[in-house]
């Protein structure tokens, strides 16, 4: 399939923060798109969020270097698409723990994170934490991804719905982030790119200000990506702007368009 992405991102501190711990990054040559909603209060969580977002995008254009692929024992792995950015995330992670280990006052920061990486026409999605990535195809909108939250797990389980979910007190508890454990477990999965795709990848910011209905409502609209981007942010901010917000919006097209 021949087609080319156009991608626009914005983030913003929103209406309730005094910094904005949150980081993502564009690599349109790698086709490489990322967002990181750091965590540990201060500017710990910027600073984990940066380091995660710099090493996998590091770690993806260094791919072809051998001296780079040389430090990883599984060379299958180093090679294959997905396991190349599953490893870029863990690599993430081992950076998030070093820096930690250097630094006593970064003690307790973390960084969730959830990356998109495109090559022949397949889209590898990774994920650690609550931070989402959703698709609209033929007029269906879903969430690819699911929150490594203990409210979600209780969904799961059947023991809380989703609309006692989206107020629990324990909503925004994490199971899973990049520099809380000693190893980290990535969710990873391969999707297949269509002409007329919309990729949608976000913080919690956002998702924690407007359900999954209000964001569709708002990205069916016909109007260029950066000014969607920048509705999507003000239309939270204006219901409370409550955390940081950032948006990465990725579309698919005919290449000669």
């Amino acid at each position: 399939m021949q087609f080319k992405l156009r991608a626009s991102g914005m983030t913003d501190v929103g209406m309730a923060r005094k910094h904005n711990e949150d980081c993502y990054e564009i690599d349109r040559d790698h086709r490489l798109f990322i967002v990181a909603d750091g965590m540990g209060g201060h500017s710990h969580g910027e600073v984990a969020s940066r380091i995660a977002v710099d090493s996998i995008r590091d770690f993806i254009r260094a791919e072809g270097n051998e001296e780079f692929s040389a430090r990883f024992t599984d060379e299958i792995a180093v090679r294959d698409h997905s396991s190349r950015l599953r490893n870029a995330v863990r690599s993430a992670h081992d950076q998030v723990l070093r820096a930690i280990h250097q630094d006593s006052a970064l003690q307790g920061m973390g960084t969730t994170v959830v990356g998109l990486h495109v090559e022949n026409g397949v889209a590898a999605l990774a994920h650690v934490g609550d931070s989402r990535a959703y698709r609209f195809r033929d007029g269906v909108f879903e969430v690819l991804t699911q929150d490594h939250t203990w409210v979600h797990e209780q969904v799961v389980a059947g023991y809380l719905t989703e609309e006692q979910a989206r107020t629990h007190p324990l909503k925004n508890v994490v199971t899973r982030a990049l520099g809380s454990e000693k190893e980290v477990m990535v969710d990873l999965q391969e999707v297949d790119l269509q002409i007329g795709d919309l990729y949608l990848i976000c913080s919690d910011g956002l998702t924690t200000m407007m359900d999954d209905a209000d964001i569709e409502r708002m990205i069916r609209s016909e109007r260029p990506l950066d000014e969607a981007c920048k509705a999507l942010i003000d239309e939270a901010n204006q219901r409370g702007g409550l955390d940081n917000v950032t948006v990465i919006l990725l579309e698919v097209l005919p290449e000669d368009e």
